[in-house]
């Protein structure tokens, strides 16, 4: 039988938990002709805690995981044997789709890996900035400043900045993480 992506509504909060539970359960309750993998997708972001740049994840789709597994015979019909796995699981709310559940397109969950991918090799900031938009300098040589955002380099992680220094206008090449908004 084929797998396909399903996507499983969960409570606020229980996606890492509900992912655990399904993969420790898997081998005991012999569910691994059904699941092939559970993904909660998260991307790494950046941000300024204590003059200190610190990484953190951030869940994509808050309140949903993706499963990759056999949940739909070749009639279209639920097995039941899965369905129950997943629906019994604590911190499941239920299928996305209705009944039956609607697979997701595989295109779809290729872009998701894609992205989660991408934030793996460069980090994102934790807010978006925006040109023109005033920021305040929480980091470095230009520590408590303020300035006007020229241009945004969202490939590199920089930010290009005019600040003023001693009643002239400087351009100032920073990153994301050492700046806030004003």
């Amino acid at each position: 039988m084929q797998s396909q992506w399903f996507i499983v509504h969960t409570l606020s909060g229980q996606e890492q938990k509900v992912r655990e539970s399904i993969e420790k359960r898997i081998k005991p309750e012999e569910m691994g002709e059904y699941i092939r993998e559970v993904l909660v997708p998260m991307e790494k972001v950046v941000e300024v805690r204590n003059q200190k740049k610190t990484v953190s994840n951030r869940k994509l789709w808050p309140g949903y995981v993706f499963l990759d597994m056999v949940l739909l015979d070749e009639n279209k019909k639920v097995i039941e044997k899965p369905w129950y796995f997943i629906k019994e699981t604590p911190g499941v709310i239920g299928f996305v789709g209705g009944e039956p559940p609607v697979p997701t397109p595989k295109d779809e969950v290729e872009a998701i890996k894609a992205q989660i991918s991408a934030s793996e090799e460069r980090e994102k900031p934790k807010v978006n900035f925006e040109v023109g938009e005033t920021i305040k300098i929480n980091n470095g040589p230009f520590l408590n400043f303020s300035g006007v955002i020229e241009e945004i380099e969202p490939d590199r992680g920089k930010l290009k900045v005019t600040v003023n220094i001693f009643g002239r206008n400087t351009p100032v090449e920073l990153e994301y993480w050492q700046v806030e908004k004003a």
